[in-house]
């Protein structure tokens, strides 16, 4: 059990989320998971390019036993020993068109992905995929542990590529869901650069996704997508990620962040940036980032912040750049700022939010002026150090 995992395993089993998966190694089954018997015939649908050490699957459904039963070759796929119903992945694997693979407790408990420093092996996903109650981490055969890549690095322009990890990709060409219920993912992903996409866990397609009851840390990015829709992310764990934690981007649209716990990841916890709209973001407990709490940024519009508690934060919620959205109900405390709204941001709403443990009660409302006479901003409360709370008007 790693350190991480177990400092927070009795705070997780509180939580929204299940006991993690790779500290508990359960077995257990769920109502969700599909049992692909293996005394079915699987017709040959795996192909395996050994130049690019990729696994190519056009099975309509298939999980690894049956992937090791058409391989055969250990070096690539096998059997781990030392857990019951774990894995070793020396490749990377391809979900091909219409094919499903699935990766659940009825015949995987852990799936390592071997990263020795070096290698990134991927999980390409234009088919389907279906991961429950299993955790899935990278794997470093020659340290025997997971794979560290915290030198991976972006703040603007400076960017530092970090060491090479296992990443997951739903491609745009999807033809169905991938979805991620009740597991752990753990130590993926690593900076390759701007537009390189190995960011961890990735949804460039896979619309009506649905990601719920996961662990996800350590990952660069715990969520990052694209262009998707549909996608509801609820009841996870999502905390010590070395950037970002949740991360829809670029035309990202119709998506529900629900009821999540964002903590102590090494940026924004939740930020939604360029072109983002139809987004609710509602009920998650958010604090302890390293920058905000939670971003509207880059022309998102027409999207919600309802009844989030954001604490310990450098700048609780902040609007950018952005237009006809509505936050409400939320509560910020103990932060550097309550809710900010700057000058380029119009025809926002922002009412009946709590703040209290702001240092300086002028940066409650960080409102600058001009955004002032563009939004609506109404019976905000404002609490002070002792315990009186004053209506805000601008």
């Amino acid at each position: 059990m790693t350190p991480v995992i177990a400092a927070l395993a009795a705070v997780f089993a509180l939580s929204l989320c299940s006991t993690p998966v790779l500290a508990s190694l359960s077995n257990s089954s769920s109502s969700e998971t599909t049992d692909l018997s293996t005394s079915d015939p699987v017709p040959k649908c795996v192909i395996f390019n050994s130049e690019e050490r990729m696994i190519i699957i056009n099975c309509k459904n298939i999980n690894l036993t049956q992937i090791e039963s058409q391989l055969k070759d250990p070096d690539v796929l096998h059997r781990d020993a030392n857990f019951d119903k774990g894995w070793v992945l020396n490749a990377g694997i391809t979900v091909a068109e219409n094919a499903v693979l699935y990766i659940n407790s009825s015949d995987t408990s852990w799936l390592k992905i071997v990263a020795d420093g070096e290698t990134a092996y991927p999980i390409y996903v234009s088919g389907s995929l279906k991961i429950n109650s299993v955790g899935i981490s990278s794997w470093n055969p020659n340290t025997n542990d997971y794979t560290s890549s915290l030198d991976s690095h972006r703040n603007g322009e400076d960017v530092h590529i970090g060491t090479p990890r296992p990443y997951i990709i739903v491609n745009d060409d999807a033809t169905g869901t991938t979805d991620i219920i009740d597991s752990e993912l753990a130590f993926l992903g690593y900076e390759s650069g701007y537009g390189g996409g190995r960011t961890g866990l990735r949804y460039e397609g896979g619309d009506g996704s649905l990601v719920k009851g996961n662990n996800i840390h350590d990952l660069y990015f715990g969520f990052y997508s694209k262009g998707v829709g549909g996608i509801k992310i609820e009841n996870n764990y999502v905390h010590d990620n070395i950037h970002y934690g949740l991360d829809p981007h670029t035309g990202t649209h119709d998506m529900i962040i629900r009821n999540n716990t964002v903590h102590d990841n090494g940026s924004i916890g939740i930020i939604c940036s360029l072109d983002c709209y139809d987004i609710t973001i509602e009920n998650n407990m958010v604090y302890n980032n390293t920058k905000m709490g939670i971003m509207f940024s880059r022309n998102m519009t027409d999207s919600i912040a309802r009844n989030n508690n954001v604490s310990n934060e450098d700048r609780g919620i902040v609007i950018s750049e952005s237009r006809n959205n509505e936050i409400y109900n939320n509560t910020v405390s103990d932060s550097g700022s309550g809710i900010d709204l700057d000058e380029e941001s119009f025809d926002n709403t922002i009412h009946d939010n709590t703040i209290l443990g702001i240092s300086d009660p002028e940066d409650a409302l960080g409102i600058e002026e001009d955004a002032q006479n563009q939004n609506a901003l109404y019976s905000n409360i404002v609490v002070d150090d002792h315990n009186q709370g004053d209506p805000f008007s601008p």
